[in-house]
């Protein structure tokens, strides 16, 4: 009996067009580089001009050496612009190269992507945009929606360079909406100093500089300049006209996603559902609190075939056998 609840909770709330919330957790399923991962690639490719500088690169590498994550050790140790832009660059070279890797991967199999099934998924219903917010800055939600057959919309216009442009912009019948708060792999700073998109490129053209917001202080300021100020604005957008809100390896860590899906679900009882390999600290306060009325959040249990799961409609954790935890298992579960 309680399968059969939380089997009817979960269709309740997708029949209710969630809007998508992908995390990290989304992109580490196509095996995609993580925080710790970066940590040792930064540490091993980055290089300090000067004493100052040195220094500063050797308290952050402390800070990392203590048992600090990347995120923690960048917002300790203030680094010089030279380091930052290093950190951006060596950032873009490591994630690039496993980003296109995924898309040759896709290009042979028609199921490759979860994400393309839950788009056609929704688009099954007289919608016409499903909205997609995201913090990672790989492409792999723009490859699932052409793989769907679907056009996609992050801020750009259409093209091999593309430019800033609004919503409106891009007219179709049916349309995703990708809205990448932290930047996109595709994004450069040009030398007119506006920011372009180009497509699956190899290397960073000369006189650009990769627009991805990378961990640490900067991360702040930086998404108070475009294009991240206004494609921010449409993510705070989305998640109001919400009702309903689907998050995949989303851990709550971030303040530019987090505050509004807060409110929503405290203030206004909109359903939130969460699938992840582990729930975080933070995803365990804010669903478990107390104050969350409509929730599902469901983590992988002892085994790939086995999950666990939280419910408002549930009094304790319940353990069930079978993958719900992941996208595709979620997607057997509702579809």
């Amino acid at each position: 009996m309680a399968d059969f609840d939380f089997y009817k909770q979960a269709q309740k709330y997708f029949q209710m067009h969630p809007a998508i919330v992908l995390g990290s957790g989304a992109s580490a399923a196509f095996k995609l580089s993580g925080m710790g991962a970066l940590a040792t690639h930064l540490v091993s490719s980055i290089q300090a001009d000067d004493e100052s500088e040195l220094k500063a690169w050797e308290a952050f590498k402390s800070a990392l050496m203590s048992g600090k994550d990347l995120e923690s050790a960048l917002h300790e140790v203030r680094l010089s612009e030279n380091l930052t832009k290093q950190v951006v660059v060596r950032t873009w070279e490591l994630l690039n190269p496993e980003d296109k890797q995924v898309f040759y991967n896709s290009l042979t199999q028609n199921d490759f992507f979860p994400l393309s099934k839950l788009i056609s998924g929704l688009f099954r219903s007289a919608i016409n945009q499903i909205d997609i917010v995201t913090t990672n800055y790989d492409r792999l939600a723009e490859y699932a929606a052409e793989q769907a057959g679907f056009h996609h919309y992050t801020g750009f216009t259409h093209g091999y360079r593309r430019l800033q442009a609004p919503p409106d912009a891009v007219k179709t019948t049916r349309i995703v909406n990708i809205l990448k708060v932290h930047g996109s792999l595709d994004w450069f700073s040009s030398p007119l100093g506006d920011v372009i998109g180009l497509n699956q490129i190899d290397e960073i053209p000369p006189n650009h500089q990769p627009q991805i917001v990378t961990p640490g202080i900067e991360k702040y300021s930086l998404t108070y300049k475009e294009p991240f100020r206004s494609i921010i604005q449409l993510a705070d957008a989305a998640i109001r006209k919400n009702n309903s809100y689907l998050c995949v390896g989303f851990g709550f860590n971030d303040i530019h996603i987090q505050e509004k899906l807060i409110e929503r679900c405290k203030r206004h009882d909109a359903a939130i559902t969460l699938i992840t390999w582990e729930l975080s600290p933070a995803s365990r306060k804010f669903l478990l609190s107390g104050e969350v009325k409509n929730f599902i959040a469901i983590e992988r249990g002892v085994s790939d075939e086995q999950s666990i799961i939280y419910s408002s409609e549930l009094d304790s954790p319940m353990t069930v056998d079978g993958d719900y935890w992941s996208l595709s298992g979620y997607l057997n579960l509702v579809m």
